[in-house]
């Protein structure tokens, strides 16, 4: 074996330190976050070659998820044309379709059994934000309220473009993560999602102390009730304006009476309302019990006015007129007939 002889020679105080240059000289070695980069790339890449999403389906929007794994479309090139089955062999649940409140603890319960890492897609408008059926009384509006959502994809339904499109926004955030900080690699206790609670309504558990103080506080109980009455009255009354824009009422024909009324008459001024006095307020919540009193008052006076509006523009019936006698011209012997 020969030496390099003008290489300097190297003083090792320990068996650790000539171990240590043993491996310096054998193992490629580099910076820490290049050797962590090459690492993370390698995992990323295997993981969002081979996303599994779940067999799961809601709506019209599971139809296009279905239309996606045909052959016109072929997802396979993203690597996720095995839907699975059972969750615990998904990678991804893609929520396609509207979110109705008896079916969340469903699928709260299949997100907690599928296993990390697991990501969510909240497919079409219905499960981003509730959709064409967000006021409705049996709809979330949006699973985020429930599960982590990951990727947003709009539409309604979304075509299967745009969930390609979703699926490379998942892979962008792959490759945006690293095994050095990510939540299943981490030493603190997973914790699972609880289940919503069905009842009367649906609620989240996590909230149960939030709502334990709202229901205690009468104050903030009755703003909220005067706030419900309040947005309803303000509904129907725009409802109801829209209605009777919608049927232009007839023109009515000037008579004389009319004509001859005094401007002055006409030209009545409406009083002026009577100033309320602002009420000194002792809480934030007092504070807005009385807006939303206003705002009830002002739905009310709304209201009337429609109503008062509606049944002024009504069509009047015009009185009968008075016939007159018809008259023929006179005869040759100069006699008038009537009739």
């Amino acid at each position: 074996m020969e030496f390099d002889k003008s290489a300097p020679i190297m003083v090792l105080d320990s068996d650790d330190a000539w171990m240590e240059e043993q491996v310096k000289k054998k193992v490629w070695t580099g910076p820490l976050d290049q050797a962590v980069k090459l690492v993370d790339g390698i995992y990323n890449w295997g993981r969002r070659s081979s996303i599994w999403p779940m067999q799961f389906g809601l709506a019209c929007c599971a139809i296009e998820m279905i239309a996606s794994g045909g052959g016109r479309f072929d997802i396979a090139r993203f690597g996720s044309e095995l839907f699975r089955p059972s969750p615990r062999q998904a990678d991804l649940m893609i929520v396609a379709g509207t979110v109705t409140k008896k079916m969340v603890p469903a699928i709260v319960r299949l997100y907690n059994q599928m296993a990390e890492p697991k990501y969510v897609m909240a497919m079409g408008a219905c499960a981003s934000a509730g959709g064409p059926f967000k006021e409705g009384y049996n709809v979330v509006s949006g699973i985020d309220k429930f599960l982590p959502v990951d990727i947003y994809v709009p539409g309604c339904p979304p075509t299967p473009q745009a969930l390609f499109y979703g699926f490379l926004m998942l892979h962008k955030k792959i490759n945006g993560q690293t095994f050095r900080n990510v939540p299943w690699y981490q030493a603190e206790a997973h914790l699972e999602v609880p289940e919503p609670i069905l009842g009367p309504d649906i609620f989240d558990p996590r909230r149960a102390v939030e709502i334990k103080q709202v229901l205690a506080d009468e104050k903030e109980m009755e703003a909220r009730y005067v706030r419900i009455a309040a947005r309803a009255e303000l509904k129907h009354g725009k409802e109801g304006a829209e209605h009777a824009a919608a049927k232009p009422a007839p023109a009515k024909p000037a008579t004389p009476a009319a004509a001859a009324k005094p401007a002055a008459v006409a030209a009545k001024p409406t009083p002026a309302p009577k100033p309320v006095s602002p009420s000194v307020a002792e809480s934030p919540a007092e504070v807005k019990l009385e807006e939303n009193k206003a705002d009830a008052n002002f739905a009310q006076q709304a209201a009337q006015h429609h109503a008062e509006t509606a049944k002024g523009e009504a069509p009047k019936a015009d009185p009968p007129k008075a016939e007159t006698p018809k008259t023929e011209p006179p005869s040759p012997d100069g006699e008038t007939k009537s009739e």
